[in-house]
């Protein structure tokens, strides 16, 4: 015979005790997501451009200026000018390239027969950065 005969046996009842009850819902609980609120910073392509007429002499200021005229009209762009490039500023890539487009109506416009130009784009869609930003960064 078995030492259990004179033992009561307890009857599953599918209830759970208290402190199973709370292991239980430690495991179900879902923890809040920790969210990092970014400065209210817009996310924008950087481009570096340069416009070259071709067969019009050494000085071409005249069409670099012309150039600049044309793009200081297009809604949405910010540029600064540089020593060897003009630096473009966008929320989008198609900003740019109607800038890039309205430099090369400007100098053709005014005869030049042959453009060459040089785009570099930084579209960085990660984390919201400026032109002004990116020189700060390096300043310190």
């Amino acid at each position: 015979m078995s030492s259990l005969m004179g033992c009561a046996r307890k009857r599953p009842t599918g209830k759970i005790g208290s402190s199973a009850r709370a292991r239980i819902n430690r495991q179900n609980t879902i923890a809040p997501l920790k969210v990092r609120a970014l400065k209210k910073r817009r996310i924008v392509s950087i481009a570096e451009f340069s416009i070259h007429p071709i067969g019009t002499g050494t000085s071409v200021g005249r069409y670099v200026k012309r150039a600049l005229q044309a793009i200081s009209k297009i809604e949405g762009l910010e540029y600064q000018v540089t020593p060897m490039a003009t630096i473009l500023e966008a929320q989008d890539v198609r900003t740019i390239l109607r800038a890039v487009e309205a430099s090369h109506e400007a100098v053709r416009s005014m005869g030049a027969k042959r453009i060459s130009s040089t785009l570099r784009i930084d579209e960085r869609l990660d984390k919201p950065r400026t032109m002004k930003d990116k020189t700060e960064s390096v300043k310190h």
